[in-house]
């Protein structure tokens, strides 16, 4: 059975990140100084943590759930896990100091568990290569999933913002 075959966007979109980017920066720099790290020493911790969202967002879609006949979370919760991977990507890509802050975001042509694989085999490249290149390949991916489920970058940007303030909060709240 194909995972929400019927909701899959096919159009070719630009997410353009800088925007994003630069917040995520203002908010790694409240994280770094309320907890006195930085990019070098928490890079793997980053990168475990983004592994671990991806697997909760996976668990939103239930698309590798084929004992289940239940259906996907709600849109906000599905959306609610994918920004956390995106807080992740961007803090990454920061810290490796990304110059690519345009994506082209367009339904990767295989299916939703196939792509988080991949994102998955990605990201573990990049983990073994912090580079540019290796980055860019796992974000293209994760970007990728996007129209799988049937939201836009739009949609993702918006969640983006919505759990930034969250993740502000939570920092002004000794979360």
């Amino acid at each position: 059975m194909p995972f929400l075959k019927d909701t899959q966007i096919e159009e070719t979109e630009i997410a353009h990140l800088k925007p994003l980017f630069e917040s995520q920066g203002r908010l790694d720099a409240a994280i770094h100084a309320n907890h006195k790290v930085n990019y070098e020493v928490t890079r793997p911790r980053r990168i475990l943590a983004l592994l671990v969202e991806i697997g909760e967002f996976a668990n939103t879609t239930r698309c590798f759930k084929y004992w289940s006949n239940k259906g996907m979370e709600d849109k906000d919760t599905v959306l609610d896990e994918y920004a956390d991977g995106m807080h992740f990507f961007l803090s990454l890509g920061i810290d490796i100091k990304t110059t690519k802050v345009d994506y082209e975001v367009r339904n990767p042509g295989r299916d939703l568990v196939s792509q988080i694989h991949l994102v998955y085999s990605r990201i573990e490249d990049f983990k073994k290569d912090p580079q540019e290149i290796p980055y860019v390949k796992a974000f293209s991916a994760f970007l990728n999933i996007l129209p799988l489920i049937g939201f836009t970058f739009h949609d993702a940007e918006l969640a983006y913002y919505k759990k930034l303030n969250v993740n502000y909060n939570r920092q002004e709240t000794n979360y």
